[in-house]
């Protein structure tokens, strides 16, 4: 189990597949609460053919580390990963924040990404007065019924309800500095007005059924890009676990076409 200390926190990652692989290496960014097994069906599928990077990041999974309380000092961990691993150039996948994450690596360095999936996320978060009051009090809730009804609501109805109680468990398990401070983070994020910048070709996968990220914020998002693929699919928000195959046979597809 690699790990790499940066800047106070201790980052566990994997890197498998063939590093003499033709094709730049793929680097999967989770999002908020969950870790770098959430692309176990992803890492499964193209590890045995080109060169594939994961990681928890700080204060999630097996990472330590906290304090961080912006999406741009997330975004520093991964490059500080790639640059150790002396990956210069890659594709991004990114869930939830970790799309957000991806975004500001894209903005901030264009020259490195080749390809981009978003899966699950958005440019910027907008809801409205009653639902914006609604977030800043459930923050005053206690800690693991906070956790509890975020996650709950990230699963599609009928997804099986004893392994949402699993995935419950193990959010909670995040210590609860990290999850409310990048909470704020990501309700801070806005990269909306600058989307017409990343002209990297970008695949944009969401659930139908997100009611944590709506599917509408996605494709107001997508509209605003200048090379942008989006796929439907059939779930919530939780993609990477609802519809593994599904999600993988999109980035397959995504991949294979000829930039």
């Amino acid at each position: 189990m690699p790990q790499l200390e940066v800047d106070g926190a201790v980052l566990t990652y994997d890197d498998e597949g063939p590093r003499d692989a033709p094709e730049v290496p793929l680097v999967f960014v989770h999002g908020w609460t969950a870790n770098r097994h959430r692309w176990d069906h992803q890492i499964a599928h193209f590890s045995p053919r080109r060169r594939v990077i994961r990681l928890d990041l700080r204060g999630h999974g097996e990472s330590t580390g906290a304090g961080v309380r912006t999406i741009a000092e997330l975004a520093r961990d991964v490059l500080a990963l790639l640059d150790h691993l002396q990956v210069e150039r890659f594709v991004l996948v990114g869930h939830s924040m970790g799309g957000m994450i991806s975004q500001t690596i894209a903005l901030t360095h264009p020259e490195r990404v080749e390809r981009m999936a978003l899966v699950g996320t958005i440019g910027r978060m907008t809801y409205s007065r009653g639902r914006g009051l609604l977030m800043a009090a459930s923050t005053l809730v206690p800690y693991r019924l906070f956790v509890a009804t975020n996650i709950q609501r990230a699963f599609a109805p009928g997804y099986p309800r004893e392994e949402i109680r699993a995935h419950i468990r193990a959010s909670a398990a995040t210590p609860r500095e990290v999850v409310m401070t990048l909470y704020g983070a990501m309700r801070a994020f806005d990269v909306l007005d600058r989307a017409g910048e990343i002209r990297t070709p970008t695949l944009m996968v969401h659930g139908y059924h997100d009611v944590q990220l709506p599917v509408r914020q996605m494709l107001r998002m997508a509209k605003a890009y200048p090379n942008a693929v989006v796929r439907i699919l059939d779930a919530g928000h939780e993609l990477p676990l609802e519809k593994p195959a599904e999600l993988t046979g999109a980035l397959d597809s995504f991949l294979a076409v000829k930039a």
